[in-house]
């Protein structure tokens, strides 16, 4: 008798763990799993993940084996993996050739597919890959060092698993296809490779959605949304599904330095979510330690509210934004500072400054915010970079810039 009660109860606590792994994951749990996920592909061992190096074939193994434990299908030319090489021109002035022949360097995407029987897919992706050990994309100024890459961006990453978590117990309308791509910092290669080498019928996907730097959010809880142009249903969606009361701040174009560009320039809609530049950009403190896990947690939950609203409509009309036509601003000098994205008052707010670039040696200082550039007004970020395209090298000009509620004006020689 005692034996049968025993066999019972192990049946009964099969059925109950069994019952417990396939229910949407807590907050708790996906904090914890971002915390990992992040700690894991930020740590020294994987030397910065640069692609074709020893840390991104460990980092793209490492994604492959979440995906499979989280139920995803393969969707890769190679499994979950879809390998390409590129090839760097000795000619600096040609591209590198994307493609899978020839020599040169090899990185891999990794693909996974919820499979919902749908006519139509929702792409989710986020870029794994780093500097590796600086290079010409580092902002660091010493000896060589490793660039981990905690908020650029294994903070994307995480939350790619994260999201794959959730909407795999969720019921939608759509499939999903979740991609985490190589070559970013390179030139948007993964993700540039892929649009032409779809492992799925692109003219089946609904909408892009990229992550690329979300693990930095701030006190007043800002989250910048990029390409909210490329459809009229986007901007209505935004306030109906922000329960967690984030500051929301939106730019139109669809085309940006991160992996939607490649499917914006498909004719996709796209959204790119990002928390804000800062200091540690393309440096060795890029660490996982400061990374905001709460703040990347409500990144997440957002973006499933979002995708859970968009999915209930029909099939997004994609529209062009303005800067498509090739009318942005070209500019060959730098004022040597990082903007702060998220600041959307009047002028162009600092974020950081370079060493030894026209800025500093002005004065300027994170926090200031410019309002006049020689004789054009700065009123937001296009302004400044119009104002910008007007200088050369050596060009010298006035700057105004506010700081604490002062006006402060000091000159500029590019």
């Amino acid at each position: 008798m005692k034996e049968k009660a025993r066999y019972t109860l192990v049946i009964l606590l099969g059925s109950l763990l069994t019952f417990g792994c396939d229910q949407t994951p807590t907050d708790t749990q996906l904090k914890n799993g971002l915390e990992k996920d992040v700690s894991y592909l930020a740590a020294d061992e994987l030397g910065g993940r640069a692609i074709g190096s020893e840390g991104e074939v460990k980092a793209a193994d490492y994604l492959a084996d979440q995906f499979q434990k989280i139920g995803l299908d393969p969707k890769g030319t190679e499994g979950f993996f879809q390998p390409f090489t590129v090839s760097k021109p000795t000619n600096p002035h040609e591209e590198a050739v994307i493609g899978t022949d020839g020599e040169g360097i090899t990185g891999r995407n990794v693909v996974g597919f919820i499979d919902n029987q749908s006519e139509n897919t929702i792409v989710i992706g986020a870029h794994f890959d780093h500097l590796g050990m600086g290079g010409s994309g580092s902002l660091h100024r010493g000896d060589s060092a490793i660039h981990n890459g905690a908020d650029d961006n294994a903070s994307g990453t995480a939350a790619l698993l994260a999201l794959a978590k959730i909407l795999k117990h969720e019921k939608h309308n759509s499939n999903f296809l979740l991609i985490a791509f190589s070559g970013e910092e390179n030139g948007l290669w993964g993700s540039n490779y892929f649009v032409k080498n779809p492992t799925i019928d692109l003219s089946t996907v609904n909408f892009m959605i990229n992550m690329d730097m979300v693990g930095r959010m701030n006190e007043e809880k800002t989250l910048a949304i990029n390409g909210v142009g490329t459809s009229p249903s986007f901007n209505p969606v935004f306030d109906q599904v922000n329960s967690d009361s984030l500051k929301i701040v939106t730019s139109e174009s669809g085309v940006g330095p991160s992996d939607h560009t490649s499917f914006y320039l498909q004719d996709l809609p796209v959204l790119h979510f990002f928390t804000g530049q800062h200091e540690d950009y393309h440096k060795p403190s890029d660490d996982s330690e400061l990374i905001n896990y709460d703040g990347l947690l409500l990144v997440v939950k957002y973006i499933d509210r979002l995708v859970d609203q968009l999915d209930s409509e029909p099939k997004l009309a994609f529209t062009k934004t303005k800067d498509s036509t090739g009318d942005s601003p070209r500019f060959t000098v730098s004022l040597g500072v990082i903007p702060d994205y998220l600041y959307d008052g009047k002028g162009m707010r600092i974020d950081g400054v370079s060493v030894d670039k026209p800025a500093e040696a002005a004065g300027m200082m994170k926090g200031d915010i410019v309002v006049q550039l020689g004789d054009s007004t700065i009123v937001d970020m296009m302004s400044y970079m119009n104002a910008l395209s007007a200088f050369k090298k050596g060009d010298e000009t006035t700057v105004s810039f506010e700081r604490d509620g002062q006006k402060i004006e000091a000159k500029i020689v590019f």
